[in-house]
């Protein structure tokens, strides 16, 4: 059951396949070229470290906290740590300081391997590191203690002999991307990486000659443990939005890329750069899309640079059950985006095989036990709820959250998504938004991704953000427009214009007609992981900062500062 072991299994059916193609920078000339790695040199370097590792006291159960950048050393660095059966933790820096080391502090790791930065950060904040007892630095060590991971790992080979361990150990602490809150972090047991390695490679259909792009780092992981050739792409894994598409389009066509995963915001960089040179990608059957809510206009993108018989896919999930329900972006765009952009939510699928998935009441308290009478017919919103295989159980010393987001049904658990929906007459979920993001006015609840299609359809909108001002019950619902490129009134008149025409979209429909007040913003805050989940706790904030500006009354098209 040691997730570990899908490593050292394809090492041994295929030792001298090449398991990653990973960049180098030179030096000074800061060039990039790629290096190769077979699956029994990535096993066998997995090997050296876990030797070293137990070396120094690290063994089964010991939490492990890893900080260091997407490469080689990360993916050798993860094997090693699942072979010894302790638990691994991941905390994207991206957070932010106070949001790490809240989260480290929460975690108590007790054995830290990380770049020279966090061991710095561990002197000037030993509180949060208090429990650690084996700090490993990857890379140069400047002014503190214990080993460098180059003097740890074991020159000579020789097997190491994995810990064995049951479906039901703990193997890892992923957090969240804290869009709604502080980051939480959430208990994966083998099993449940176990079954979810299998449930990507089955519902997508990759098979072992394949070769991955992780544009999302951690997706690495699964690429080499599905046993297929991964491709790490040359790129800031916190700023997908920022990339370089011709580092990114260089080695997809270079290895023959065939699948990748990534966010919206990283294919919406590449994407127009491909169709503006009219640009190709041949191999590239499979693009998969997750983070958030994927605009039609990408999927159309994405259908003119894959070749014929090549797809995009939006799987859903959430890093507390991943995938749910999938969706081919050739099905989204024959019938479902049209409904979207009238106010439909968005289609993202059906139930993968394993996960049975329901629509419940909207709730924000706590529910102890399932219940059927909560079930809600078709086309009824409601909080979407799964259970299956890949549904996570806990969060990491959250026993509060955990009530909130767990309903017990005998032996087995629902997950509460945080997310609002419904399901259509054949059996598709369609995503309507965060429970949290909902607006509740005194005469209804609104709920924002149907909301926002109705702003989104003006030529000149990038994306919309619908939000609530005022007290729980009796909000006033206004809308911040992020308009494209080149699209920001400059003037008063200009944003009176500009918000004139977007009520009198509104007004043709009974979703939105309610909204009277439109603010522009420059640009959205958006999560660090994906840099596409719109963070409206922070616009909510900031449209409020508005009405108290204007002497408690919203003034139609005013903008951003």
């Amino acid at each position: 059951m040691n997730v570990a072991s899908h490593l050292t299994a394809a090492a041994a059916r295929t030792p001298s396949k090449t398991a990653l193609f990973y960049p180098r920078r030179s030096r000074p000339a800061g060039r990039v070229s790629y290096r190769a790695m077979t699956f029994r040199e990535l096993d066998e370097e997995s090997d050296r470290i876990a030797h070293g590792l137990r070396e120094i006291g690290v063994g089964r159960g010991c939490r492990v906290l890893l900080m260091v950048p997407p490469g080689v050393e990360f993916l050798a660095l993860t094997f090693a740590v699942f072979k010894l059966g302790a638990v691994l933790i991941l905390i994207d820096p991206g957070m932010g300081k106070r949001n790490l080391l809240h989260c480290i502090k929460e975690v108590e790791p007790q054995a830290l391997i990380a770049v020279p930065l966090v061991h710095a950060l561990k002197r000037l904040y030993r509180n949060r590191f208090r429990e650690v007892k084996q700090a490993v630095t990857v890379g140069r060590r400047w002014f503190w203690g214990g080993p460098t991971l180059e003097r740890l790992r074991d020159r000579a080979w020789s097997r190491f002999p994995m810990e064995p361990v049951s479906g039901e150990d703990p193997a890892a602490i992923f957090f969240t991307t804290g869009s709604t809150g502080i980051p939480k972090g959430v208990l994966y047991l083998h099993g449940m990486l176990g079954a979810q390695i299998r449930s990507i490679q089955e519902a997508f259909r990759i098979g072992e000659e394949e070769v991955g792009f992780p544009a999302f780092a951690p997706f690495a992981l699964l690429c080499i443990a599905m046993g297929t050739t991964c491709v790490l792409p040359d790129m800031d894994p916190t700023k997908p939005a920022e990339v370089d598409p011709e580092n990114i389009l260089a080695p997809i066509r270079e290895y023959g890329v065939t699948y990748s995963f990534g966010s919206p915001a990283f294919w919406n960089r590449v994407s127009p750069y491909c169709v503006e040179r009219g640009l190709r990608l041949p191999a590239l059957r499979k693009v998969l899309l997750a983070g958030a809510p994927v605009p039609g206009e990408l999927l159309k993108r994405l259908r003119e640079i894959l070749p014929a018989g090549g797809e995009s896919y939006t799987p859903y999930g959430a890093t507390e059950a991943l995938p749910v329900a999938s969706i081919a972006g050739s099905e989204v765009l024959a019938e479902a985006l049209e409904r979207s952009r009238q106010g439909a939510g968005i289609c993202v699928g059906r139930a993968l095989p394993g996960i049975a998935l329901k629509i419940i009441r909207i709730c924000d308290e706590p529910i102890p036990a399932w219940d059927q009478s909560l079930v809600l017919p078709a086309n009824g919103i409601g909080e979407i709820v799964v259970r299956g295989p890949v549904v996570t159980r806990e969060y990491y010393k959250r026993a509060e959250q955990t009530a909130l987001a767990k309903i017990r049904d005998g032996d087995s658990l629902w997950h509460r998504m945080g997310d609002v929906g419904y399901l259509d007459e054949k059996g598709r979920l369609w995503f309507c938004g965060r429970k949290n993001h909902r607006v509740v006015t005194a005469q209804k609840t609104m709920f924002t991704i149907p909301c926002e299609a109705i702003f989104n359809q003006h030529p000149s909108v990038f994306r919309s953000a619908l939000v609530g001002v005022g007290p729980q019950s009796s909000q006033r619902p206004v809308i911040i427009v992020e308009p494209k490129d080149g699209a920001m009134p400059a003037r008063a008149r200009d944003a009176e214009r500009f918000a004139r025409e977007l009520l009198e979209l509104a007004g043709k429909s009974e979703l939105t007609r309610d909204i009277r007040d439109v603010l522009f913003h420059r640009g959205f805050p958006v999560d660090f992981r994906h840099n596409a989940k719109i963070i409206r706790e922070q616009l909510a904030l900031w449209a409020a900062d508005k009405i108290r500006g204007s002497a408690g009354s919203l003034r139609r098209g005013k903008s951003s500062p």
